[in-house]
């Protein structure tokens, strides 16, 4: 009888060690450990810490570099600067895809129509929103109502919305939809300069209008009318979007954010 030939197992692959220092180092970063701003330990420190060579630290702080979670500095200084994940560093990943794709500013209007009255919803739905909520929506309110200056009450405006979103309390909505609204402000204020300085800016009877939906808005969250304060945003929202996007086939771009 012949000898039997067993299969050979499967090697398993390890991590490069470059990958792994990455990912300890990347664990300290987004678990608060490294302060953002802060600076990494210099190339030194870590091969003594990490009992690993040059090449793979340079290869490790490549990796954190290209995630968008340290600086590497160059020159006679050396180090790298932390950065703590934002939702500003998701919305110019995401303005960088859709720019891509030459995706027009309407198709993002739409996307913020159907998930931020969600996040509307879930404000009203808080058992706390009378003291988490309300306050700081009506204060941004109030500022918006006492604003003159075209631009600025865009802004104001905006961080309404932005402030709807970053309250309601879902951290997973207010990551995703919020990375949608960064987005979706910077263009809006490019178009506000654009029009207030061409005098083509909305009149004022379509600004009270707008103040008078976050009103109504602040009230339904007020009195947690899940249901009625969803519908309302999402109405109020086909304004906003109508004159933001009416611009023509305005595209995408990452730009607007730097």
């Amino acid at each position: 009888m012949g000898k039997t030939v067993s299969n050979p197992k499967p090697q398993l692959r390890q991590p490069r060690l470059a990958e792994m220092v990455a990912g300890i180092l990347r664990e300290r970063i987004v678990s608060g450990e490294l302060a953002d701003g802060s600076l990494l330990a210099k190339q030194g420190q870590l091969i003594e810490e990490f009992h690993v060579s040059k090449p793979s630290i340079r290869e490790a702080l490549r990796i954190l570099e290209t995630e968008g979670l340290i600086t590497v500095l160059r020159g006679n200084t050396g180090g790298a600067v932390v950065h703590v994940p934002q939702t500003s560093s998701a919305a110019y990943m995401l303005g960088l895809v859709l720019q891509s794709k030459s995706v027009e500013l309407r198709d993002v209007g739409v996307a913020l129509k159907h998930v931020e009255p969600i996040c509307a919803g879930l404000c009203a739905d808080r058992k706390d929103r009378k003291t988490a909520v309300v306050p700081r929506l009506r204060e941004v309110h109030a500022a918006a109502l006492a604003e003159d200056d075209e631009v600025v009450f865009t802004g104001l405006m905006r961080k309404f919305h932005e402030q709807t979103v970053a309250l309601c309390g879902n951290q997973t909505m207010i990551q995703l939809v919020g990375a949608l609204e960064t987005l979706w402000s910077a263009h809006e204020r490019l178009w506000a300069k654009k029009h207030s300085l061409e005098g083509t800016f909305p009149q004022r009877s379509v600004r009270w209008q707008s103040l008078n939906d976050h009103e109504e808005i602040i009230a339904l969250i007020d009195a947690g009318k899940t249901q009625e304060v969803a519908e309302l945003a999402r109405e109020h929202l086909d304004g906003s979007i109508f004159y933001a996007a009416s611009d023509g086939k305005m595209a995408v771009t990452a730009d607007v954010l730097r």
